[in-house]
């Protein structure tokens, strides 16, 4: 998937808030759009190199930079939340994920019980149910999520639950939006409840998949399937 603007170096400053970054450009501090509101504390570290994006200022903005990736010494790590339901959609549409090449309909952000999920896949027999979680902690190759409690995504499983147990098929994907990792897990030390709730959504016939990307400073490419470690 292919990412267009004008893009920047910078150095990361500090973070203001869950969406806003002080940041360095050519020797001049600017504020910049953080598009995920995840911790990432182990990413945006004082002085670290990032991917910034120069964007037009309208009413709805306050800042002129996206944040949208941080270099690591491994990799570059895409640091933006909408990615990658857009990554999946695409691959979808072009039948690149063989697990789901049966449907011939797809649906971006159905409602289903008290959620909204990110994909309603259809057959003319089959309805599947399908999430997305964007992640970005890695630690010695083991990438984990969530990186911060996560209420929302607890809940997202246990609903998962009910529509497999309605005839729904039910998966969820982790986009693992770096390289660097081989295998993937529940962060249980950050959130023990997200774990539970994901062995018992596994155990009821939910069917969990992870993929890592490969990411430039133009596009993300979804890459192979990485191992699952419950």
């Amino acid at each position: 998937m292919k990412i267009t603007g004008e893009f920047y170096k910078g150095v990361f400053l500090e973070r203001l808030n869950r969406f806003v970054a002080k940041v360095k450009v050519k020797e001049e501090e600017h504020l910049a759009h953080i598009p995920d509101p995840g911790r990432m504390k182990e990413l945006l570290v004082p002085s670290v190199e990032v991917l910034l994006r120069k964007v037009s200022l309208n009413k709805k903005r306050k800042t002129n930079w996206d944040l949208l990736g941080v270099y690591t010494p491994t990799c570059l790590v895409s640091v933006d939340s909408r990615l990658p339901n857009d990554l999946i959609a695409e691959a979808l549409m072009n039948s690149k994920l063989k697990e789901f090449s049966i449907y011939q309909h797809i649906l971006r952000e159905y409602t289903y019980g008290s959620s909204r999920f990110d994909f309603l896949l259809r057959t003319n027999d089959q309805k599947c149910l399908l999430e997305v979680k964007s992640c970005t902690l890695v630690k010695n190759g083991h990438a984990y999520f969530p990186d911060a409690p996560t209420l929302r995504g607890r809940r997202h499983l246990l609903e998962l639950i009910q529509a497999k147990n309605e005839g729904y098929r039910a998966c969820v994907i982790f986009v693992i939006q770096r390289e660097d990792a081989s295998v993937f897990s529940p962060a249980d030390e950050i959130d023990p409840d997200f774990g539970e709730a994901l062995r018992l959504a596994v155990s009821e016939g939910v069917e969990i998949f992870a993929y890592r990307c490969e990411v430039t400073e133009t596009s993300v490419k979804l890459k192979e399937q990485i191992n699952i470690i419950l």
